[in-house]
């Protein structure tokens, strides 16, 4: 399992050297499937080149770049063929009923169980967490993200206590379930709220 749950996607130098170490492989050889679906207002749509931009600074080539807005749902054996998931931020109830309409849920639970990479940003990453009805599961809690401060540092204890928290700067990285959690990046941390 190798999933990066974001705010603000790679937005610090640890989480893109983080990125490109769970990648393991030359950037420029990357092929990556690039979601936005959830932009569907314009602040979202406004942050959709910086996204694309996350991929392109870690030297994936634009042509291994493939855009794809869930009109339709996409098989598992096709999913595959991508190194790299990244799904963009904005409406997380639009983006969760679009994944869950076309089948996608399926297919990107399969591909995170064969170890497939996938990087959430904003609501990219929220529908993995218990935000919202019919989530993807991966986490048993509640995921917030552009916090003000965020988790401590370092491993988290499974089954989570509470609802994680994320700032901009950090990410929640998983990479084996129950005990490959882990907060990255600068947490700012300010204990509980």
């Amino acid at each position: 399992m190798r999933v990066l749950l974001t705010s603000a996607g790679l937005e610090t130098e640890e989480i893109k050297a983080c990125f490109v170490d769970m990648a393991g492989k030359d950037m420029a050889s990357v092929k990556a499937l690039f979601i936005p679906t959830a932009a569907v207002d314009a602040e979202a749509v406004k942050v959709l080149p910086k996204c694309m931009n996350d991929l392109l600074k870690c030297g994936i080539s634009d042509r291994n770049i493939r855009v794809c807005d869930l009109h339709e749902g996409m098989e598992a054996a096709q999913l595959q063929q991508y190194d790299v998931v990244y799904i963009c931020g904005g409406n997380t109830q639009y983006l969760l009923e679009r994944i869950n309409d076309t089948g996608f849920n399926k297919s990107l639970t399969e591909y995170i169980d064969n170890g497939g990479l996938v990087i959430g940003v904003s609501a990219g990453s929220l529908i993995f967490a218990n935000n919202l009805p019919d989530n993807l599961g991966l986490i048993d809690t509640k995921l917030d993200v552009h916090c003000a401060a965020g988790e401590k540092r370092g491993k988290l204890a499974w089954p989570l206590k509470g609802n994680v928290r994320l700032t901009d700067t950090c990410a929640l990285l998983i990479r084996n379930l129950p005990d490959g959690m882990e907060i990255i990046g600068e947490s700012c941390y300010a204990g509980r709220i």
